[in-house]
């Protein structure tokens, strides 16, 4: 049985009806990707998931998975990373610094992600860019050392 309300909130019989539409709080759906470019540094991906998952605690999302891969930042076939590209279950994706995600491309990532209508949070923005574009130029460097030395 439904109780008629009046204007005033009150319903015909005097009984006073709570309606928790304004407590309704969207929860954003977070996906945390954690990479490391080799493994031997295996420990330093355990520590990377941890912190973004207290970042993502902190801001209040719900955590929809974990994603930890082992790879290079400039390789293009990360299979991991290809199915949290392709999951629809989350709306925001955290990575610990951009070069996690990728050592080049970043941007166009981040554009095909909001497409998709999910945002993407780097947790540690690079306070140098000299360095970042160094980085950046060493890892491409070595990549095309292994590829000749392999």
């Amino acid at each position: 049985m439904v109780a008629k309300r009046s204007s005033n909130g009150l319903s015909t019989s005097g009984t006073i009806i709570i309606t928790e539409e304004g407590k309704k709080k969207t929860e954003r759906m977070a996906c945390i990707y954690a990479r490391v470019s080799s493994a031997e540094n295996k420990d330093h991906l355990e520590r990377q998931a941890e912190r973004l998952k207290d970042y993502a605690i902190a801001r209040g999302y719900q955590i929809y998975k974990v994603v930890k891969e082992i790879g290079s930042g400039l390789n293009d076939n990360r299979p991991k990373l290809a199915k949290v590209l392709t999951d629809s279950h989350y709306d925001i994706l955290i990575v610990e610094h951009k070069d996690r995600l990728a050592r080049l491309g970043t941007n166009y990532l981040e554009i095909r992600l909001k497409e998709r209508g999910k945002t993407v949070e780097i947790v540690n923005h690079s306070e140098d860019r000299q360095d970042e574009l160094v980085e950046d130029l060493i890892a491409i460097i070595t990549s095309f050392c292994s590829r000749l030395y392999g």
